[in-house]
């Protein structure tokens, strides 16, 4: 069936102009009053502002048609799936929930009929199995999980059920619960948004937001009637996903939902946004209510149209507390240095090297303070600590990690991290900094890999277990900077291939045990992935290759779901890739031809320095 849907040998919509466009899915016995008639693909993207909506069965309608008309107008705007529902019998259409999940196959699902070899029963049932290739899945708390492609078979059993006027129509009876959805059809209906938690263990003074990625419908959702800003805040109330919920807490009461009958949130006249909440939200003290009200500003602040100044936040009673958008800094998971991040690399020299975050990329470079900037051990990589007071470096024969001072001249330490590899492909990764200010490097290698941790930067190395890693070997990693996230390159059977983990805490000072859990592909549809960076609170830049590909260099969701426009062109033989948290700074790539080069927002990519490698910013 491809990407089309058949009704009657074509696949048929008709489209309406009232203010906005208005689609409508025909069916085959339905005429339009007014207006032409124009085959589309059932699956092309659409704008975010078509809507959609589904039409019944035609009187008389073929099992072939009760299927397509089925699995059609899962694709439309429909109102609770009432027209949906329709193509169910009564009591299969009572209990069918659409809200379970959502299947996300590369393209809209083929079927085929069954065969039933019993004539009788040929008369008055029928099966058809529902088939392509799946991609990812969207389970009932909005979280997206990509999947390797794998084949998707499901069952749709129909029969023939007397309707109120006593004539017997075909009708499914049998259905799984949740939506099937291609993959282009998935993209118009639905969006990536991002709603905040805290780091777990961490007391309020030094609290910091976490980014939980979900996906909600763009425009009003079909089973609750809300519109995308309070389908965010409803899915934040209902808590973490559960594969982020070990390492984040909620501040609000167990309980907490929006009050009833709320289905639209909107800033008025003063940019303020104002967010009913039930009674639960009372149980919060003023200080805890304004962790509520920073969880919700960074939810809602990409979402709304209108910049939202300040969040208050409304109790039964009237309001509970308001939180402007000047104090939200207050929550960043890193406080860095106070001023832009500067761009650090590595010259041809071995020297550890700075060009000022104040020039945005296009200030001279200076040599760093201390024995990493005199040169007196040459360095192949750098990674830089969060408030820019330290850096830890490896070695250029990838041997020795050091950590030096950045503020005060001093001389060479003794390295804190020996690898005792062979080879210099085998031994010492690049350095990552976390937001709490640990340091974080893998030794390759390949009789003892480790992924070692270093709190605050000094002391013994301790390594972190990765159970998951399943005979893979850690070729390189970033920590996120609200610390409880690890982006790991693994390279295994010939393939590299990048996943995200989450760095699991527990005990404290020197019994504390940390450890990363619950791996997951972050660009399934890289075979190779050869740099990457996190560029932001859940996103990652991104270089590698698809299966016979070519290199491409493109942004990735932490959950590994990724869009068309994702992918930077322009730029080729990419062999590191730095970005920073603040996306109005340039993206940074070393490259074999042109150098270290440099993507400012709005601009082409331009050279920076034609000597130098291991770009980077603090983290």
């Amino acid at each position: 069936m491809d990407t089309d849907r058949r009704r009657c040998g074509r696949s048929v919509r008709l489209s309406v102009l009232l203010g906005c466009a208005v689609m409508v899915l025909a069916g085959c016995g339905a005429m339009p009053v007014t207006g032409d008639v124009k085959a589309v693909d059932a699956s092309q993207p659409g704008d975010s502002q078509v809507q959609v909506y589904a039409v019944p069965p035609r009187e008389g309608a073929t099992p072939i048609e009760v299927v397509d008309g089925f699995l059609e107008s899962m694709t439309s705007d429909d109102p609770d799936f009432a027209t949906t529902r329709t193509y169910l019998t009564a009591e299969a259409g009572r209990a069918w929930e659409p809200s379970e999940g959502t299947t996300v196959l590369a393209n809209a699902p083929n079927r085929k009929r069954r065969t039933i070899h019993d004539k009788e029963r040929r008369g008055t049932e029928t099966t058809y199995t529902l088939t392509g290739e799946q991609v990812a899945a969207v389970d009932a708390q909005s979280s997206y999980r990509p999947l390797a492609p794998s084949e998707y078979s499901q069952m749709l059993h129909l029969i023939r059920e007397k309707g109120a006027d006593g004539k017997k129509e075909w009708r499914i009876d049998i259905v799984p619960d949740g939506l099937v959805l291609g993959q282009s059809d998935f993209k118009r209906l639905y969006r990536s948004v991002n709603k905040y938690y805290f780091a777990a263990g961490r007391n309020d003074d030094a609290a910091a937001l976490v980014a939980d990625p979900v996906y909600v419908r763009n425009r009003t959702d079909p089973v609750t009637r809300m519109d995308t800003a309070t389908q965010t805040v409803r899915t934040l109330l209902q808590g973490p996903s559960n594969w982020l919920r070990p390492v984040v807490d909620s501040r609000f009461p167990v309980g907490t939902a929006l009050k009833r009958g709320v289905t639209s949130l909107t800033t008025d006249d003063q940019n303020v946004l104002k967010v009913p909440l039930n009674k639960k939200a009372e149980q919060a003290g003023q200080s805890t209510c304004r962790l509520m009200a920073a969880q919700v500003l960074f939810t809602l602040r990409d979402l709304t149209s209108a910049r939202v100044g300040q969040v208050e936040l409304q109790g039964e009673q009237g309001p509970l507390c308001s939180l402007g958008a000047d104090e939200a800094e207050d929550f960043t998971a890193d406080k860095g240095s106070g001023v832009p991040d500067s761009q650090y690399f590595v010259d041809d020299k071995g020297r550890v090297q700075r060009i000022p975050g104040s020039s945005k990329g296009s200030g001279d470079p200076e040599p760093v303070t201390g024995p990493l900037g005199s040169g007196t051990v040459a360095m192949s990589a750098v990674g830089v600590a969060r408030d820019e007071q330290q850096a830890a470096a490896v070695s250029e024969d990838q041997q020795h990690l050091y950590v030096s001072s950045l503020t005060e001249d001093s001389e060479p330490a003794d390295p804190v991290v020996t690898s005792h590899a062979k080879k210099a492909a085998d031994r010492l990764s690049a350095p990552s900094w976390d937001g709490t200010g640990d340091l974080w490097v893998a030794d390759r290698d390949p009789s003892d890999p480790r992924l070692l941790r270093l709190a605050d930067g000094a002391g013994e190395p301790k390594e972190v277990s990765v159970p998951d890693l399943d005979g893979g070997r850690i070729e390189a990693l970033r920590m996120s900077s609200d610390g409880v996230r690890i982006a790991l390159r693994v390279s295994k059977d010939g393939h590299t291939t990048l996943h995200i983990g989450r760095v699991e805490r527990h005990g404290s000072g020197e019994a504390e045990q940390v450890s990363v859990q619950d791996l997951r592909r972050a660009a399934p549809q890289l075979a190779d992935v050869t740099a990457f960076s996190w560029s932001g609170r859940s996103r990652l830049v991104v270089v590698g290759k698809e299966e016979g590909g070519v290199q491409q260099v493109r942004y990735v969701q932490a959950d590994g779901s990724t869009s068309s426009s994702g992918v930077l062109p322009g730029v080729n033989q990419v062999t590191a890739v730095a970005a920073a948290d603040d996306d109005q700074l340039p993206l940074m790539a070393d490259t074999e031809s042109d150098g270290i080069v440099k993507l400012s927002p709005g601009d082409n990519w331009q050279t920076v320095l034609k000597e130098g490698s291991s770009p980077v910013y603090p983290g």
